[in-house]
């Protein structure tokens, strides 16, 4: 099967086909209820919050590949704290495609890319701020592990999304009360579609491994890692609780940019 131009056991995938179907019939992967209603989303704006070992580079790169599938000539770009964990997702995504037969290829730049014959190409970009300005018209923009990401990547990587108007999904276990990961959770509004998943709602997490972890970690951390709990960790140098509490509401805007340090 030459799955190049979206192409799938012979037949051109269409669009409408979803993503779980895609999933569950193309790549023999049976979500469970949290996944799907994450593979499900057609948020232009999405933050998933898991505890870890939930399989969100998994289910993320199974939202790429279907998008680079139905979608000819589209750009997914992954970004992540370190070029090798971006790498780690577009190889899961490269895993699927050949899985299915799909022919792929890299980009010949060096980077961790796939590229199918339809023109999609699945990129994965490293974490530094300088090197994020080449992509454009991105079609879905997935940053992995968010809440470890430098503001200044995430503000430099946003225009990449103006000409398609593409969609943007941060990826994360929370990492302390900072960043734009905890306050497009915390107070970016009603734009964001939330998707919170501890690992009590993780059937392939029991229970037994959660109390020995839990016996094992400081609380604060278990609730961070297990949890998806914004704690005070240790990273801030201030507790975030005494910063919140120094504003007052009185005060007129300024008209300065604070909240990601500039």
């Amino acid at each position: 099967m030459d799955g190049g131009e979206g192409v799938a056991g012979g037949v051109v995938l269409p669009a409408e086909n979803g993503v779980v179907a895609f999933a569950r019939e193309r790549l023999g992967i049976e979500p469970d209820a949290k996944q799907c209603a994450f593979l499900a989303s057609e948020a232009k704006e999405g933050i998933l919050n898991c505890s870890r070992q939930w399989g969100k580079s998994t289910m993320a790169a199974v939202k790429a590949v279907h998008r680079a599938m139905t979608r000819p000539g589209s750009l997914v770009v992954v970004a992540s704290p370190t070029e090798a964990q971006s790498a780690e997702m577009v190889m899961k995504a490269r895993g699927m495609c050949r899985d299915m037969n799909v022919r792929v290829k890299g980009d010949g730049t060096g980077r961790p890319s796939v590229v199918l014959k339809n023109g999609s190409r699945i990129l994965g970009l490293p974490g530094k701020e300088a090197s994020t300005r080449g992509p454009s018209s991105v079609s879905m923009l997935i940053l992995d592990e968010a809440s470890r990401m430098e503001d200044s990547l995430y503000l430099a990587l946003l225009p990449t999304l103006a000409v398609g108007e593409g969609e943007l999904w941060l990826l994360s276990t929370p990492c302390g009360r900072r960043g734009f990961f905890y306050e497009a959770w915390a107070l970016g509004g009603e734009e964001w579609e939330r998707h919170w998943v501890p690992a009590t709602e993780c059937p392939r997490i029991s229970a037994a491994f959660l109390e020995k972890q839990r016996r094992k970690m400081p609380p604060q951390w278990f609730q961070q890692e297990f949890m998806g709990e914004f704690v005070d960790n240790g990273t801030e140098v201030f507790d975030r609780g005494l910063v919140e509490a120094a504003f007052r509401e009185d005060v007129a805007d300024l008209g300065v940019g604070v909240r990601y340090g500039f």
